[in-house]
């Protein structure tokens, strides 16, 4: 009997390293998420935003991507199948923001968005990404 297509990569093989870098980027993409809600709501306690309710939704939206990227990269990490498309996803939006950033003369906030963003599009149609993602095991032990 085979396992659903969703479960983690299970066998003893090694994690690979484009895994690992992929993971650590989603990981760094949250914390800078993370900062950036500090940094709003610091904004927020100081000065009076135009729309409440927009500010509210604004630092909501924020929060809640970090938290999503903080479980994409966790279950990434394990090797969970649905977390390609969900990092690949997020990886095209920082792409649409990156973009125009650079041709708007804020260079090395464009980079700082764009080369990781690049990075990991690379890496996750890798070879041994793929296949570590891709793998099921009926008897395994899942990695830790």
């Amino acid at each position: 009997m085979s396992r659903p297509s969703g479960l983690p990569h299970t066998d003893r093989t090694p994690r690979p390293r484009g895994v690992t870098i992929i993971a650590v980027i989603l990981l760094c993409e949250a914390a800078a998420l993370l900062a950036v809600a500090g940094w709003f709501i610091a904004g927020l306690l100081t000065s009076t935003p135009t729309s409440l309710g927009g500010a509210v939704f604004m630092l909501a939206l924020l929060l809640l991507f970090a938290g999503w990227l903080l479980v994409v990269a966790h279950f990434f990490f394990r090797g969970y199948r649905w977390t390609r498309s969900a990092a690949l996803v997020f990886q095209f939006f920082t792409v649409v923001v990156a973009v125009p950033t650079l041709t708007g003369g804020v260079l090395w906030v464009g980079l700082m968005l764009l080369v990781p963003a690049v990075l990991v599009v690379h890496q996750l149609f890798t070879r041994p990404v793929v296949d570590y993602t891709s793998r099921s095991g009926e008897n395994s032990t899942p990695v830790l």
